[in-house]
């Protein structure tokens, strides 16, 4: 073994590669393990993270899990209320994996100013409320403060401030419907302290953020009454088994749902990802690999006269294959390298300056998210090694066909 490294060595040094005609061969290959190696951590970085980025998006807005009474209400507006006084309100102990659960209500209402007007969905929150995504989407002003007594602080979306010509310091009255169509709407005067922009257009058009207080006074509900419950998992990839060990947990007058059935086309979107991921790493994988079969066939085309002459000395076919397998190992180690290196740069470059933008209407963020996971990055780097590699074995057969006589004299 020791002998064939030191061949494949001087082979990888020498001026040989640089003078013959496979030289330019070579570099096409190297090239193209850079370029398939470039391609695939900019498929796994950008697919992950605009998975991970859009779940993080629709989880600020709906949690994880949702628990609300049965009903035939299909709408985002609260109409039967839900007593907080929960076995699992407000920590969940019977069910390991969650991280916080939050009381919410919702009423659907109308903004109108002088000029224009724009139906919003009031979503009513209280103290126990987990800002932390919010902080990442504020854009002006601050979160509201509902810790106290209630009050009319609101915050509202950039789209919709846009809509309104509002900013912060601004106060408007909001309109909201009776049970009786009859009856006058409810009236509130609400204070924008802040204004914030997730890039999900879904939400942004409609969502406005205001105390649960004043739900429960529109709705003549009793304090301990709320629409529903947000559920934050630690791990979302216990979704659908953490979604079941709720809804069992709760009572039987409670239903549950998890928001990957609830938007179900966005997440069945998102699936198709993987996919997509598995398609582009597996094309990449095999072009490098052709274009190293070439390579690796060329060197043994220039080299019948060597493998003769080991040969001829008592060196074994394998022995001789594995001198091409390390000289192609060092090869598609160049190659890596400088994947490694473009790819790297450029992922780095986007994630923190964010070169290339989206259009938030289709993909839910107004740049092109990622998600950099050593973890990732080793394994293809590992795989595509090792499946080069193997799709290499087949070709160097060849070398087991070399007759001594024949390429001591071949030219």
């Amino acid at each position: 073994m020791n002998l064939e490294y030191f061949i494949a060595k001087r082979l990888v040094k020498g001026k040989e590669h640089k003078s013959s005609i496979s030289a330019p061969i070579i570099k096409i290959a190297i090239a193209a393990i850079a370029i398939g190696l470039v391609m695939m951590m900019i498929a796994v970085a950008t697919g992950i993270g605009l998975q991970r980025k859009i779940r993080e998006k629709v989880a600020a807005f709906n949690g994880h899990v949702q628990i609300f009474n049965y009903d035939n209400n299909q709408s985002d507006v609260s109409v039967n209320p839900v007593s907080t006084n929960q076995e699992f309100y407000p920590e969940f102990k019977t069910v390991d994996g969650i991280a916080h659960v939050q009381a919410v209500a919702a009423k659907g209402g109308i903004i109108r100013t002088a000029e224009t007007f724009e139906g919003i969905i009031a979503k009513g929150v209280g103290n126990d409320y987990n800002w932390q995504p919010f902080t990442d989407y504020l854009v002006e002003g601050r979160l509201p403060d509902y810790s106290g007594k209630r009050n009319e602080e609101a915050l509202i979306s950039r789209y919709l401030a846009n809509r309104l010509n509002f900013k912060v310091g601004d106060e408007f009255w909001a309109y909201f419907l009776k049970d009786k169509t009859s009856e006058i709407p409810n009236q509130v005067k609400f204070k924008v302290v802040g204004i914030y922009d997730s890039g999900f257009m879904e939400f942004d058009t409609n969502y406005m953020f205001a105390d649960l207080r004043h739900i429960q006074r529109m709705n003549k509900w009793e304090d301990d009454q709320v629409g529903g419950f947000e559920v934050f998992l630690e791990d979302f990839d216990q979704l659908e088994e953490k979604g079941r060990e709720i809804y069992g947990s709760t009572l039987s007058t409670l239903d549950s749902q998890t928001i990957a059935s609830k938007y179900y086309a966005i997440f069945e979107w998102l699936s198709l990802f993987d996919f997509n991921i598995a398609i582009i790493i597996g094309i990449m994988i095999i072009v490098g690999g052709i274009n190293m079969i070439t390579a690796l066939l060329v060197l043994i085309l220039e080299r019948t006269p060597m493998i003769g002459i080991l040969k001829a000395q008592g060196c074994s076919n394998w022995s001789i294959r594995k001198i091409f397998l390390y000289n192609a190992a060092y090869l598609i180690g160049v190659g890596l390298f400088w994947g490694n290196t473009i790819g790297l740069g450029i992922l780095l470059a986007q994630k923190y300056l964010g070169i290339i933008p989206l259009d938030p209407e289709t993909y839910y963020v107004s740049t092109a998210p990622v998600y950099l996971n050593i973890w990732h990055i080793l394994t293809l780097n590992a795989g595509t090694l090792l499946l080069c590699l193997l799709m290499l074995l087949i070709p160097s057969y060849i070398i087991t066909r070399i007759s001594p006589a024949r390429s001591i004299r071949f030219e």
